[in-house]
């Protein structure tokens, strides 16, 4: 008698015709997903992504022509725009970082520039630019860079004034400055910055002068580098008030007078 065969030992399988239906469904279930995808999209815009592709690969077919929206190359193209005023101002960022390399050899203050919202203002340390107690502008490096300045202060917009504004600390001019108080001195610096300007080139009917003496503190005057702070001449720049708008409000201030 022939001897029987033993049973496989492999573990039972799933039947064949199951593992191919699962794959069946499971690209039904992607077909699907797809069509629910496409129908979401924009059939406008994925028409003209087809055509600018096919047109850049040369397999348009004969006839065969797309157009994209006016509105839509509008959109897409970005506009350049200058704006002057920026592009000075890196300008003058850029002469004042001139200017501070300069100074740290000698390790003295720095010319700073700060942001506000009506304008910026350029911060002088008056040591740089004066002598203690004095108005006089001997410094040639800050000559230097007040021409500079001047030049660029000619590019900006015509609408853009400039306020020259000195500033000094609590301390006494002294007994060998030519002047008796602190009003006296800040304005004399502010005076001697802004004819420096002018021979610079920069029009007297945008700037004016200004002394605060030291009632504008940005430090305080207890300490040696808090005076130090506060011992400068500021160029301020701002934008120039619409002549209109002025006359306005004044024959509303007159009309509010006259009701009185």
């Amino acid at each position: 008698m022939s001897k029987k065969k033993k049973p496989c030992d492999c573990p039972k399988c799933l039947p064949a015709w199951l593992a191919a239906f699962g794959d069946l469904m499971s690209l039904l279930l992607c077909f699907f997903v797809l069509l629910l995808s496409m129908s979401s999209m924009d059939t406008k815009k994925i028409s003209e992504a087809i055509g600018s592709l096919a047109g850049a690969m040369s397999v348009l077919e004969g006839g065969t022509k797309t157009e994209i929206s006016k509105q839509r190359i509008l959109e897409s193209t970005p506009i350049e725009s200058k704006d002057e005023t920026s592009v000075e101002v890196n300008r003058i960022k850029q002469a004042i970082s001139e200017m501070n390399e300069m100074l740290q050899e000698g390790k003295g203050p720095a010319v700073k520039l700060k942001e506000t919202e009506s304008g910026f203002v350029l911060r002088l340390p008056a040591s740089l630019v004066f002598k203690p107690g004095e108005a006089k502008i001997d410094n040639e490096d800050a000559l230097l860079f007040l021409k500079r300045i001047a030049l660029l202060v000619q590019e900006l917009p015509n609408n853009l004034e400039l306020s020259v504004r000195g500033h000094t600390d609590n301390q006494s001019p002294g007994s060998k400055s030519p002047f008796q108080d602190n009003w006296d001195l800040s304005s004399a610096r502010a005076i001697a910055v802004l004819k420096e300007l002018l021979l610079g080139g920069v029009k007297a009917d945008r700037m004016h002068a200004a002394g605060f003496a030291s009632y504008r503190p940005e430090a305080s005057n207890a300490t040696i580098k808090g005076r130090e702070k506060n011992r400068r001449v500021e160029l301020y720049f701002y934008a120039r008030k619409n002549e209109k708008e002025s006359e306005l409000k004044k024959s509303i201030l007159d009309k509010a007078k006259a009701l009185k």
